[in-house]
Formats: C-alpha cells, structure tokens, sequence
C-alpha cells in the first residue's frame, strides 16, 4: 500500500462536471443555467430541451457520475489512499459552491480537482477554472476560508483514457457483419466549437488553425485508429468530425458535422462506418442525442450499416488513470520523482494553465492557473 504521504499536499478531489436534468421539470432551468446571461427565452429553451424530453426529462450524466464517483472511492480505498472524493457541477445540482462551501467546513485546504473533459478548449477547461474562481469568490463573501484548488492536467492522450475506447472501437467492429467489417470507417467524434475559439486553445505558442482543440484530437484519433491496426492488420480510414453544434449560423463553427460526413463517405462507397466519440467522457445526453438518435437515423436512411463505441465512463483504466493523474501532480507539487504518462506525438500536458490559455471573449477570473487570484 503506498504511504499515505504519496497524495500529500492534497487532502481531497473534487469530480468537478457539467451537471444535467433528472427529470422534466427541471430541463427548463437547467438550460436556463447553462444559458444565464445570454437572453435567451423560456420558449427557445423549451424547443432547445426537446433532445432531454425524449428521454423523459433525463440526462444521464449525473447518475454517471455517481457510478465513476464510487468507482474512485473504491479505487482509493483498494489503493490504501485515505483521500475523500466529493463531486459538484457546474450547472446542475449537486452544485459546484456547494461541494467547495461542505469541503470548506471539512477543513478540506488543499484540493485536486479532476474535470470530465479531457481536452484544452474555453468550454472544456477555462470555464471550469472561471466557476472555481466564482465559487471560491462565493465562500469568501460568506466569510468561510476557501481551499486552494488545483486542476489535474488534461488527460487526453493517458493510456488508461485511450485503451478503453480503442478497445471499444475493436467491439464495434467485431459487432458489425462480416462482409462490411474490414472496410469500415472510423468517424471520430467530438463537440464542435466554434472556429475562433478552437484556433485559440490552449497556450498561446499553440494558437492558430484549431489551436490544441484539434491537435490533441487529431493526436488520440491516430493512436486509435494505431491500435486498432496493430490488433486487426487492417488500416481502416478515418477522420476526425464534429457534432453537437448549437451557435448561431452566421458564426464558423468546426466541420463536418457527424451527419454530413455519413453521407459524404456513403457516396464514396464506404460499407460502414463506426463512430467513436472520443471527445466525451461519458454517454451523456449529447452522446444519446446526436449519435445514437439522430445520425443513426441518418445513416439508416443511407442504408449505412454504423455501430458507436462506447467512451471511457467508469472503466477501471480510467479509475485508475485518474489515480496516477493524482499521484503525479501530488509529486511535483512537493518535486518528488514521478512519472508522467502519455502516449502520442504531444507529451503530458502542462499542470498549470498559463496566461493566454484559452482565453474568454471578456475576461473573467479564473481559478487554477498562472493568472489565478487565488494561490
């Protein structure tokens, strides 16, 4: 068992993710969280949350996150680390003020916070660091002494983050039918950003032309698409696409939508294709929605045979990858050895955000980061 030192200075983990409805009564102000600040009306939400009352109100994000949350405290336990897990989210209970305001009252001083998004972008990095920076601003008001807060750094490219999926991916394509299976395609998959925001990802040396968003994509659809070869001796074509897209229509967002690209590689006489939503780490709503919904109606009406492989969710390498993340970041923290791992072209990412990274469209606080207000 390791010495109880190997997590030190931490004294907890915060699950830090986006949240989502329970039920149908609460689609309306969950979107309106999510929305807050952009005059959005009730109607338009309503037509927005339609995706959500097709699954009776329900996003399956949280009851997802409950199930990784007692995998990383069984994990712990297992791994004789005495280190208490909370969760809080950004925009549905449990919120994320409260997690920090009950660890705040715990006496909890310093926290590794893990994000359940793996890679560098202002909605997948910079805004969880901005509704930290909030929620430390909150208990300060309330007159309770806040936690430092530390992001782990981004895990896209960790063994225990890609061998789960390209072992899906060989799932997928074992489920497809015989005749069609070698020549199937690989649609990698992940949220569409706009353009503008996609070019100024992650530090500053690396903006421009999809900036980190699309690298570290690009870096974990070749490693899979690698091990998929390496396990079949087939090199099935590939692409990275996008889904998901909700900004208005006069603003470049990335392409080719997942839909669009189904049909593109039908008329180039592609016999099936699976879909592989690395950009997720779980199956939530989006994934439910634009995939299992909506493109796999599009590509029925192709007459397309598709299978989507599942994401990393609460598999064991990604409890334990998580584990390591934690360990590392502790070691350096305190610079002991450790060992950083990752696979790829682009190498373990950084521990702290620098200035620049990602930037906002205005400028807000933002917690965790080299231009943090809090130390």
């Amino acid at each position: 068992m390791p010495d109880q030192r190997a997590t030190s200075p931490y004294d907890a983990l915060l699950l830090l993710s986006f949240g989502g409805p329970e039920g149908p009564d609460d689609v309306v102000p969950f979107l309106e969280n999510v929305t807050r600040g952009k005059g959005i009306p009730k109607e338009r939400l309503k037509e927005v949350g339609r995706h959500y009352f097709l699954f009776g109100g329900v996003s399956p994000i949280n009851e997802q996150n409950r199930v990784l949350l007692h995998a990383l405290r069984k994990d712990f336990e297992e791994h004789g680390l005495e280190l208490p897990v909370y969760w809080g989210n950004r925009n549905w209970a449990p919120y994320l003020t409260d997690a920090l305001r009950e660890m705040a009252r715990d006496g909890r001083r310093r926290v590794a916070v893990l994000a359940t998004s793996a890679y560098a972008s202002y909605s997948g990095c910079r805004q969880y660091r901005e509704n930290l920076a909030d929620a430390l601003a909150t208990l300060i008001e309330e007159g309770l002494e806040p936690p430092r807060v530390d992001k782990l750094r981004h895990y896209f490219n960790h063994p225990g983050f890609v061998r789960p999926m390209a072992d899906s991916v060989l799932a997928s394509l074992a489920d497809l039918p015989e005749d069609v299976r070698a020549g199937a395609h690989l649609a990698f998959t992940t949220h569409s950003v706009p353009v503008a925001a996609a070019d100024t990802s992650g530090p500053v040396e690396v903006h421009g032309d999809g900036g980190a968003y699309v690298a570290q994509h690009l870096d974990v659809a070749r490693l899979i698409a690698g091990l998929v070869r390496e396990e079949t001796g087939v090199e099935h074509p590939w692409r990275l696409v996008y889904q998901s897209r909700s900004g208005a229509p006069h603003i470049p967002w990335l392409e080719p939508d997942i839909c669009d690209h189904l049909q593109t590689v039908h008329e180039a006489g592609a016999p099936a294709v699976v879909m592989v939503p690395i950009g997720f780490v779980s199956d939530h709503m989006e994934v439910l929605y634009d995939l299992d919904t909506e493109a796999t109606a599009k590509a029925a009406e192709l007459g397309l045979p598709v299978r989507r492989s599942a994401t990393v969710g609460a598999d064991e390498r990604f409890v334990g990858a998580v584990r390591e993340l934690l360990l590392e970041r502790a070691a350096t923290e305190e610079e002991r050895p450790t060992e950083r791992c990752a696979l790829g072209a682009l190498g373990p990412s950084h521990d702290l955000c620098p200035v620049g990274c990602c930037p906002a469209r205005t400028p807000r606080p933002a917690a965790a980061g080299a231009d943090s207000p809090y130390a």
